[in-house]
């Protein structure tokens, strides 16, 4: 058997450098392995002989990663809803009405709303949820983009020069995201957040797409998927199960909260996908979702309570569907959590 390659620099006085280094800042030795590879990383890049243009784009990406995960961090815990939406949209706009009183809907509940920093349908959003119960992640544009007043020179905001890491943090932060019409970066972050979704590179989140009362923004565009996309087959029928449409902020806020009526969270240990529940499934209820799933599903559901041993202490007290899920068709397993969270 081969012996497995070690992540190391050309040099092996550099390597016993690091290793030096990572003994005199005493890194405890669950993270010790990941900070060597990350210095080992920057440092491979002297070795392959980067340009100063590639080093400016690592240094700026690493730097603005860091300096978010710091800002979010001490907030891990609680729920957060991203919202999306033009910056275009005038603030007696109908859409920013709606906007503001869903982010105002979400915070009474106990949520945190995380928006893009700029005007109209972000600003009102902001507005809505209250400088203490916001973030805002604001892009530097030549144009356009200015930060709004509910959430300029707070702690919580943070400035990006690049829209891929600002993208990052809509979504890794993010237990539900709530679309309203926009342009195409809305369109951009629609059609990013789904396909994260259905090729399983982001967490099933409850989708939202919210109009105004009476309006035809999310309908005209799910015809499009539909007459253009799902017609010619290169979309599954289940897909359009990842996302909800409404015209009512009550619905709206209503699907987000229902997602989490059962189902929690999930992760993958080993070959299984595991959905933590609130409470246990009956036996009869597992019978049927193994039926009624057996497409995506590649032996039998197992329940347990209680964390597995790979998961240490985490959410020690909810139960555990452990799934063979065979990691394609993310649709019906959105389908899955919907009849979890019916019973």
């Amino acid at each position: 058997m081969a012996q497995e390659r070690r992540y190391q620099l050309q040099s092996e006085a550099a390597n016993r450098h690091l290793e030096a280094l990572l003994d005199d800042l005493q890194i405890p030795s669950e993270s010790r392995l990941y900070y060597g590879q990350l210095l080992t990383t920057v440092l491979k890049m002297f070795e392959d002989g980067a340009d100063l243009g590639d080093l400016k784009i690592a240094n700026s990406t690493l730097k603005e990663l860091r300096y978010a995960f710091k800002i979010f961090n001490p907030y891990r815990d609680i729920p957060k809803v991203t919202v999306f939406g033009s910056a275009r949209t005038p603030p007696d706009s109908p859409i920013s009405q709606q906007a503001r009183t869903f982010a105002r809907r979400m915070v009474e509940r106990g949520w945190m709303v995380v928006t893009g920093a700029g005007g109209g349908v972000m600003g009102a959003a902001q507005e809505g949820a209250g400088r203490e119960s916001s973030f805002g992640l604001n892009i530097r544009l030549p144009f356009e983009q200015e930060v709004n007043p509910w959430i300029a020179e707070d702690p919580k905001l943070i400035n990006f020069k690049y829209f891929f890491t600002r993208k990052l943090f809509f979504l890794k932060e993010a237990s539900a995201a709530c679309l309203f019409p926009g342009g195409f970066g809305t369109s951009d972050e629609t059609f990013e957040l789904l396909t994260l979704m259905q090729t399983g590179k982001s967490p099933i989140i409850p989708v939202v797409l919210l109009d105004i009362p009476g309006g035809d923004y999310w309908r005209s565009w799910e015809r499009f998927l539909r007459d253009c996309m799902l017609r010619r087959e290169l979309i599954s029928p289940e897909d359009l199960s990842l996302f909800r449409i409404t015209d009512d902020v009550e619905q709206a806020t209503a699907e987000i909260f229902g997602f989490y009526r059962v189902f929690h969270s999930s992760r993958f240990v080993e070959d299984d996908l595991v959905l933590r529940l609130q409470k246990p499934l009956a036996t009869e209820t597992l019978a049927l979702l193994q039926s009624a799933y057996a497409d995506i599903l590649q032996g039998p559901l197992q329940q347990r309570h209680g964390p597995l041993p790979i998961e240490g202490e985490e959410w020690p007290d909810l139960w555990r569907l452990i799934m063979p899920f065979n990691r394609s068709r993310y649709g019906r397993l959105r389908q899955l959590i919907d009849a979890i969270n019916a019973v």
